[in-house]
């Protein structure tokens, strides 16, 4: 067993604690994934691993304890540190005790494979982190399988995006991309896009997409723009019956997307 780390000033401390900002992830091409259930996730999903800081004490269950040693058996470098030095890294109180650190992995329209487009959900310039990472579990809740990002938005490599998707992040195809270039891609594939709107004038509960779709959702602040809403076949509104001018975007979208994969859960 490697010597345990007591020094937050060590090098391989020192880095992983640069991932929890972009400018670190960015550097680095790595980030951050704290906790059991969601290491172990990466794991199952193949990521690749470079290497993982766990905190002997703090691993109580036998889960936890035979997951660093699968690590240890794929000869991914494991550090043993100090309770303070994992308390130093983690990002809530009273850390699991496993934090691992993951190369990026990214996706372009072009390597897309037909077959993950069937249903698929876009958001241009989404700004909240729990947003996304929710956004990701109500995909995996509904069989969606690829998610775009375009026109920029938060990172989906912040921590608050891996720990809200619990895990689900590792299991999804993430796209990057400008709205136009989407555009185009989706034309040239026949794509069913659907927007949202306050102002639209369909009722989300008439509509029964047409494979292949995408669900359009604009950022939590301006929604999309008049032209990216006339750039799509049509738009959906949901109801608001009180004072609220809209809903949180991630309410929004598993509002959507289960009305929208109704039919393919095999729901009437």
């Amino acid at each position: 067993m490697p010597e345990l780390i007591t020094s937050l000033s060590n090098p391989l401390i020192k880095q992983a604690r640069s991932l929890r900002q972009k400018k670190g992830r960015a550097e680095t091409g790595l980030f951050l994934v704290e906790g059991i259930h969601h290491v172990g996730e990466a794991v199952e999903a193949g990521w690749d691993i470079q290497a993982a800081l766990y905190a002997p004490g703090l691993l109580t269950s036998d889960f936890a304890r035979d997951l660093v040693a699968r690590l240890e058996s794929k000869h991914i470098r494991t550090q043993p540190v100090s309770a303070q030095v994992m308390d130093s890294l983690a990002d809530k109180d009273n850390p699991a005790g496993l934090i691992a650190l993951l190369s990026h992995r990214s996706s372009t329209l072009a390597g897309l494979s037909v077959a993950r487009i069937a249903s698929s959900l876009a958001l241009v310039s989404p700004q909240d982190a729990g947003n996304l990472g929710s956004i990701l579990r109500t995909m995996d809740a509904t069989g969606l399988d690829t998610l775009f990002l375009l026109d920029g938005g938060v990172d989906e490599f912040h921590p608050s995006v891996i720990r809200a998707s619990m895990g689900t992040i590792f299991w999804k195809t993430i796209v990057r991309a400008s709205f136009d270039e989407f555009l185009q891609w989706s034309r040239a594939r026949g794509m069913q896009l659907i927007a949202t709107s306050a102002h639209a004038q369909n009722d989300y509960r008439s509509l029964a997409p047409t494979s292949p779709w995408a669900l359009v959702l604009g950022s939590e602040q301006k929604g999309l723009s008049d032209s990216q809403l006339e750039a799509c076949d049509l738009s959906v509104s949901l109801p608001m019956r009180g004072r609220a001018s809209s809903l949180n975007l991630s309410v929004a979208a598993g509002i959507l997307l289960y009305q929208f994969t109704d039919d393919k859960m095999g729901r009437k």
